[in-house]
């Protein structure tokens, strides 16, 4: 089978860090994820803290998701079992569809990585108004583990055999 060329096109993605504690200034896995994604060749519209609250979360990505500018959304933090972590609770209600494969995929990569701690994660990922969302823990290996195993290859389009960036159309864009 002949295929075709593809030519790779940048997506508009913004970044989440979930925290109550991260600021600006230490905020290295969300300052990984930007720096990662515009390496790649994408371009990082807003970079944004908020503290661990459902509530405040879901409001965030509920703009981005509805912003037709917007194709993908990154969020660090908040997926693992203390009593403030809440990223699942507050991204899972928006989803139209979930990534079951992301959540798999990112725990078989990282238990090579870090053994069975792996299960305390809750990465999970999902499309909400042709937007992806992915969301993983807050360390900055676990951001460099989500990225460089699975979401660049996801968000470049010309990954093969396939890639989410045909999915992503919004308004027009693609």
């Amino acid at each position: 089978m002949v295929h075709k060329e593809r030519q790779f096109t940048p997506a508009n993605i913004v970044v989440l860090t979930v925290s109550d504690t991260r600021t600006e200034e230490n905020d290295t896995s969300g300052s990984y994820l930007k720096q990662a994604a515009e390496e790649a060749g994408h371009t990082v519209l807003e970079k944004v803290i908020s503290i661990d609250d459902i509530y405040k979360i879901r409001a965030i990505v509920s703009v981005w998701i509805a912003d037709d500018n917007i194709q993908a959304v990154l969020v660090t933090g908040g997926t693992g079992f203390t009593s403030r972590d809440s990223t699942p609770e507050a991204l899972i209600p928006l989803f139209d569809k979930h990534v079951e494969g992301f959540g798999e995929l990112f725990r078989a990569v990282s238990y090579e990585e870090i053994g069975t701690s792996t299960i305390q994660s809750r990465a999970l990922a999902g499309f909400a108004n042709n937007t992806v969302i992915f969301a993983m823990p807050g360390s900055t290996g676990a951001c460099k583990t989500g990225w460089t195993k699975i979401i660049k290859q996801q968000l470049d389009s010309t990954h093969r055999p396939c890639n989410f960036m045909p999915h992503l159309v919004k308004g027009g864009l693609i």
